[in-house]
């Protein structure tokens, strides 16, 4: 049957989070709309209520905190000096905030935000396809993932996928997913939940099936860190990063993800992710820098697990603003080991909809892509179906030998893109980027 496409517009929801609105283009216009208390993907974030993330310098600068300012504590990432804090009694956040920039122990403090996915009328719902359709589509072929696939299929590689979460029985699915965590309820199932009535409801499911269909090898990590509705936290990210790197908190243990896909962003940066982006990829610490500082004995366990090897390549979709200047974070966040995507069309040219920044380091097939969803398959567009294939890319290259760096395995995909017709922006090429050669010329019309 045929498909109609669904486009997946990013809406910002927090400070490191995403909400996807996704509507059929004929009765959207293209466009997303706002309802009560969300925000465009143009507008600015909200703030979660009263509440602050801040990294200190060390662990023992916390109480002298707690008694100066009127702040209770909420969460910590572990033994690191990274907190989660709540502003208590009549206090402003921005006025905590202000003093909280000026005192040497506080390396970085800012707020925790959220917001909603924008939707206008309900959702529309997916359509429900076949799995021929998912075969049979083009982006394998703009890809060249059948000759990628002919050396590895990324056996031996897990990628997390940060999400709406999974639909834990598809068949398509079987036999590929590793156990995940519910951030949203916290609990043991990262299932998708809830209906096509809720606006991202089958997401994580769709982004799923793309690093599958890249990398049909590959285990899948499926962390829930969105609800239904597209909304999530900073927090929340950070946590499910962390997790994706040491599921069992032992360090010393071979279980973490090897590519994280992050099919979401906000127009807010926020440095705790990006502080958190650079303890999974295992980048240099820089001391006495508010991102790189790891001086505390607090960050020991991610000292031993990078020693181990085991790092993360994080790939970022770069947002469905149509613009050139619309940052959209983590992606944009330049951390090391992170790969930020924009998305591309069956005429090997950028998708209309797709960011275009200089910040953006290539683009994978993003427009009617067809992918698994809650009871089978469907059609949708958006530089979150281009990040999957990407990560899967990832994946497949990562397999060759899994002490490569992120740095590296970033470098080699850079270093193997071909031609975008129309734009300085590169595209992904799988068998060139597996084989570790120049791609074929391609000609532009």
């Amino acid at each position: 049957m045929s498909l109609p496409t669904l486009l997946c517009r990013t809406v910002a929801i927090g400070g490191a989070l995403l909400g996807l609105a996704c509507t059929l283009p004929a009765l959207a216009g293209g466009g997303g709309g706002t309802s009560g208390g969300g925000g465009s993907s143009t507008g600015a974030d909200a703030d979660m209520p009263g509440e602050v993330l801040v990294k200190l310098r060390t662990g023992d600068a916390l109480a002298p905190l707690l008694a100066k300012y009127p702040l209770t504590l909420i969460d910590r990432f572990g033994a690191r000096p990274i907190y989660r804090l709540k502003v208590i009694g009549s206090a402003r956040v921005k006025d905590v905030l202000a003093g909280l920039v000026l005192e040497p122990d506080v390396m970085i403090a800012e707020v925790n935000t959220t917001h909603r996915s924008p939707e206008s009328r309900g959702n529309a719902p997916w359509a429900i396809g076949n799995p021929q359709a998912y075969v049979a589509q083009w982006a394998p072929q703009a890809l060249h993932l059948a000759e990628a696939q002919r050396t590895t299929t990324g056996a031996g590689v897990r990628v997390a996928v940060l999400d709406t979460g999974v639909d834990l029985g598809h068949p398509l699915l079987a036999g590929r997913l590793l156990p995940g965590f519910d951030f949203v309820d916290w609990d043991n199932d990262p299932s998708e939940v809830g209906t096509t009535a809720n606006a991202a409801y089958g997401h994580g499911t769709h982004v799923a099936g793309l690093v599958a269909l890249a990398a049909p090898g590959a285990l899948l990590m499926p962390l829930r860190v969105l609800d239904a509705n597209g909304v999530g936290n900073a927090w929340v990210l950070a946590e499910a990063l962390l997790y994706a790197v040491d599921p069992d908190g032992n360090p010393a243990t071979n279980d973490g993800a090897h590519v994280i896909n992050l099919s979401l962003g906000s127009l807010a940066r926020t440095r705790i992710i990006d502080t958190i982006a650079q303890i999974a990829s295992c980048a240099a610490a820089v001391p006495d820098d508010p991102i790189g500082d790891r001086s505390d004995p607090g960050y020991n366990d991610d000292a031993v697990r990078c020693s181990a090897g085991s790092s993360a390549v994080i790939v970022a979709a770069a947002g469905n603003d149509a613009s050139s200047s619309v940052k959209e974070y983590p992606a944009a966040e330049g951390a090391y080991g992170l790969l930020a995507i924009g998305a591309s069309n069956a005429a090997n040219k950028l998708a209309s909809f797709s960011n275009s920044g200089s910040w953006i380091d290539m683009a994978a097939p993003g427009e009617g892509i067809t992918s698994t969803v809650p009871g089978g398959y469907g059609t949708w567009s958006g530089t979150s179906m281009a990040a999957p294939l990407a990560a899967g890319t990832a994946a497949l290259v990562r397999s060759l030998d899994l002490s490569v760096a992120p740095a590296e395995i970033i470098r080699r995909l850079k270093r193997t893109t071909s031609v975008l017709c129309g734009t300085g922006l590169r595209q992904v090429h799988a068998a060139a980027a597996v084989a570790n050669v120049a791609p074929p010329a391609v000609i532009c019309h």
